[in-house]
């Protein structure tokens, strides 16, 4: 496994590279989650020809970053990091600094999101999927990926990186991952770390009121009901604070009364924000 820092590394990697390139796209503290992306695409590539590659880009974003989030606090993991991608049998890691990514002379372009990046994650985090899209893009770009892999859990992100590829026309195709989940239902994710021990117990919540939505779904609910019978799971826990609830339609456009739907949740438990999200069919 190659591991490269710089640009012009990376362009010899990706010149090497006889085949097709699959990227899954890190902020590091890398987990099972990302080891699922990393394996649904290693699968892929190796289905399709011996000459396939897949490459792990390394970068906490700080244009994904509002003030007072957890840039600096967030979880920097490289070796560990490193060792899962040799493991999973990636090719090659791209590991840039900020200055590498955002060069010194730059004006401050970004891709703007539109509308769908203010609702959700974006009222709650002002900016933050400007930053996301531009790393992305720039990412895409560098890499030369002909596919990329995203997980479900971050749902808006991987919605909105799809209508990125397709209305800009970057020629990409971008695979969703679904979300990989702890034995009790939490969702993985890296904040995970930050919670304490009843922090950590009440935080499985949130998967438990997704699937009391679904259940109810089932059962023949409309969308209040599904809204409903999530609600009232959520408002057991005493130190799990709501950010929001949401059913949406798949594109996280106006719930349908019928047909496919996207249950959607954000709390904090303490000071650690976490998100989950369900797909749920109306009858």
């Amino acid at each position: 496994m190659k591991v490269v820092q710089t640009r012009d590394e990376l362009l010899k990697v990706r010149a090497d590279a006889p085949g097709r390139v699959s990227v899954v796209m890190t902020m590091g503290a890398l987990h099972a989650g990302h080891a699922a992306l990393i394996a649904s695409a290693r699968s892929a590539a190796s289905a399709r020809s011996a000459d396939d590659r897949v490459l792990v880009t390394i970068f906490v974003n700080p244009l994904q970053f509002g003030p007072g989030e957890d840039l600096d606090r967030y979880p920097r993991t490289l070796a560990a990091d490193l060792e899962l991608c040799r493991d999973a049998g990636v090719d090659a890691v791209f590991t840039p600094g900020a200055g590498e990514v955002y060069r010194p002379d730059r004006r401050g372009v970004t891709v703007h999101p539109g509308p769908l990046a203010e609702i959700l994650e974006g009222a709650s985090r002002p900016g933050h999927f400007d930053g996301v899209l531009t790393v992305v893009l720039k990412l895409i770009n560098l890499t030369r990926a002909d596919e990329a892999y995203f997980g479900e859990k971050d749902y808006q992100q991987l919605t909105l990186v799809r209508a990125m590829v397709s209305e800009l026309d970057v020629p990409v195709r971008i695979v969703g991952v679904p979300t990989v989940r702890e034995h009790d239902g939490l969702a993985r994710s890296s904040r995970n770390r930050y919670l304490s021990g009843p922090e950590r117990a009440a935080a499985p919540a949130l998967s438990a009121a997704l699937r009391a939505g679904v259940a109810v779904a089932r059962d023949g609910a409309d969308g209040p009901g599904v809204l409903a019978a999530a609600a009232r799971v959520l408002a057991e826990p005493p130190l799990v604070a709501v950010d929001y609830l949401v059913l949406t339609d798949p594109m996280l456009g106006p719930v349908p009364e019928r047909g496919a739907a996207r249950l959607l949740v954000a709390a904090r438990i303490g000071a650690t924000r976490l998100i989950d999200n369900v797909a749920v069919e109306l009858t």
